[in-house]
């Protein structure tokens, strides 16, 4: 078997235990297929070597089918990390990841407020505009009014399911660098569209085959992709804060 190691010497105690714990219990779910992890140590992860191809409409379709069987597989809270883990837990690059809450939470919209948009919000806001700070601060409050809660269980996420986080393999899609933890289903599919995936028409339909989702969900969007745009603004800065800000202003135009 040929292996794949990840290595950051430098990496916050317990990057890559929370990593593999995060791909064991999304496998665990019987949905979609996670690489297998081998070990790991403080500095490095050792994964399965994954063979590439194209990716196709098909595949697609199976991987969205299959997306919804894992978030079905549900958690035990809101921002609650993955079975067995009790550390922290981590966002974003291999040599940079930023820190994540793994806080449980009885209702989506307190914990989005307090644990992603919060945290996230302050180390973005010096790259913010006044305007998109107060349209964050409006956003929070919403969700903690909880205007967008809906009943649904906390889902099994992938969390940073963006389309480089995809592995299109011979035996069909496979997930890699999750940043796992319980949430809401719709984030993980707002996450796709962030920045596009191949074919992500079936990738939805493939998913709405298995589960449904709630009215509205497309305008519901650029709510969920606030957290990941706000890392960027982090991380990156320039062209995200501008993106966040219309993101803003697309989820407050949506409330009415």
């Amino acid at each position: 078997m040929t292996e794949f190691v990840k290595r950051n010497p430098a990496a916050p105690p317990g990057f890559f235990a929370c990593e593999a714990a995060g791909l064991r219990w999304l496998a665990a779910a019987g949905g979609a297929a996670c690489v297998p992890v081998i070990r790991w140590d403080s500095g490095s992860l050792t994964l399965r070597q994954l063979n590439t191809v194209a990716p196709t409409a098909r595949a697609a379709a199976e991987l969205g089918a299959k997306l919804a069987v894992t978030h079905d597989a549900g958690a035990e809270a809101f921002g609650a990390g993955p079975d067995g883990w009790d550390g922290p837990g981590f966002f974003g690059p291999l040599h940079d990841p930023l820190p994540m809450s793994l806080t449980a939470h009885d209702t989506w919209g307190e914990f989005y407020a307090d644990e992603r948009l919060g945290p996230m919000g302050e180390r973005a806001a010096p790259r913010l505009s006044a305007s998109g700070r107060a349209g964050l601060n409006a956003v929070r409050e919403l969700c903690h009014a909880g205007r967008f809660d809906d009943g649904d269980a906390p889902a099994r996420l992938h969390g940073d399911l963006w389309s480089g986080n995809l592995m299109w393999t011979p035996d069909g899609v496979v997930l890699i660098d999750p940043a796992a933890h319980g949430g809401h289903r719709e984030t993980d599919l707002a996450m796709l569209a962030l920045f596009g995936c191949p074919h992500l028409r079936e990738v939805l339909a493939g998913y709405q085959s298995v589960r449904p989702l709630r009215d509205g969900w497309r305008e519901r969007i650029s709510l969920h992709q606030l957290y990941p745009l706000l890392a960027h603004v982090v991380l990156f800065g320039g062209g995200y804060a501008r993106q966040t800000e219309s993101a803003l202003e697309q989820v407050l135009d949506n409330v009415g």
